[in-house]
């Protein structure tokens, strides 16, 4: 089994990672593999609703990691989307890049558990994760809880360390993560399936 984690911070080795990479060690003591991709430090492309994916099955923009993650997705059996915190919401970039992953890819994240992870030097922390988590409850994925919300304080990587119940929650969080695959696996060797989905009803409020 395996967890992807997107580290949506510009900055590759910050707090953002710091937080990812603490998860990651009680996953890996839990024989759970983990993978952080980071989204980079240029510019991205925003989802343009031009709906070509639902034809092409990928994003029709192809110059960043947003193609790369999709085919990750396919091969992954939960997630961890992690963002700095700017002006109480994620980082713009994380949102671009999921943006365009669940609108050319959702069916790839559907039914895997997901969780959000922040990090912030203060505050805006729990609007930020509110913002994440509707991207796995919009999308059938169970959402990982732990003993708080899943946020670590702090400027710098070592300030980031400090913060021991921010630290202690992220554990935590890596040992539900864990429980969860590692239930939801042994009840599909069960034979217990998903539910199967019925044929998506919209409706629109301007007729």
């Amino acid at each position: 089994m395996k967890v992807l984690m997107i580290n949506g911070s510009p900055h590759q080795f910050g707090c953002t990672y710091t937080a990812l990479q603490a998860v990651g060690d009680v996953l890996k003591s839990q024989d759970i593999n983990y993978e952080i991709v980071w989204v980079g430090d240029q510019p991205l492309q925003d989802c343009l609703g031009c709906r070509a994916c639902l034809k092409l099955g990928k994003c029709i923009f192809d110059e960043d990691v947003v193609n790369e993650l999709l085919e990750k997705a396919k091969l992954a059996q939960g997630f961890i989307f992690g963002a700095p915190v700017y002006y109480a919401h994620p980082g713009g970039r994380l949102l671009s890049v999921l943006d365009r992953l669940f609108y050319a890819g959702s069916k790839h994240l559907s039914y895997k558990p997901g969780a959000a992870v922040v990090s912030a030097r203060r505050a805006g922390t729990t609007a930020a994760l509110d913002v994440l988590n509707k991207y796995f409850t919009m999308n059938k994925m169970p959402v990982v809880s732990s003993q708080y919300w899943n946020i670590v304080h702090g400027r710098t990587p070592e300030e980031a360390l400090q913060d021991l119940e921010g630290l202690q929650t992220l554990r935590i969080l890596g040992l539900n993560m864990a429980w969860l695959l590692k239930s939801m696996d042994y009840a599909e060797k069960a034979g217990l399936q998903p539910p199967q989905e019925a044929a998506y009803q919209e409706t629109n409020f301007i007729r």
